[in-house]
């Protein structure tokens, strides 16, 4: 997720490429941030669908690791899904993004999104969820710790 003028793009490319899977311009300068901006907004939601789904699964005495390996065979399919569900059943959380940088992720995306005009109701409401982690002593646990903050049978 780049942006900037093309020749140095291209320039660049050959060195992005040889620790990064993906990369792509995707517009002027900012035009990568921006691009960041959305990933962060669908993460997100995403991972709260994932921790409230989790969480039923779990509370309707399902058993949660078949529960996910099935859905994660069709449309619910997420990267968070297949490679976070097991560490969330677990509950252990230090795997990845920190929920501190999250959040100021989904600062600047609201921030960002008073300035060109959207909404961002989820984001917004999953932000303060982050709080709440945050407030818990989850700072530096990984974003799929959401999990923690919803009621299960396994948690006292």
């Amino acid at each position: 997720m780049c942006g900037g003028d093309q020749d140095a793009f291209d320039r660049s490319k050959p060195l992005i490429d040889s620790f990064s899977q993906a990369c792509m311009l995707m517009g002027n300068c900012g035009a990568g941030q921006l691009t960041k901006m959305v990933n962060q907004i669908c993460i997100a939601g995403l991972v709260q669908g994932l921790s409230e789904g989790l969480a039923f699964a779990i509370n309707a005495d399902l058993n949660a690791n078949q529960v996910f390996d099935v859905i994660s065979k069709g449309a619910a399919q997420s990267w968070q899904l297949v490679n976070r569900h097991e560490t969330m059943i677990r509950n252990e959380f230090e795997f990845g993004f920190a929920v501190d940088w999250m959040r100021k992720d989904l600062g600047l995306c609201v921030e960002e999104a008073q300035r060109n005009g959207s909404e961002l109701p989820i984001a917004k409401i999953v932000d303060g969820y982050y709080a709440e982690v945050q407030s818990a002593g989850g700072s530096r646990y990984d974003t799929s710790s959401l999990v923690t903050r919803l009621p299960r049978k396994d948690l006292p």
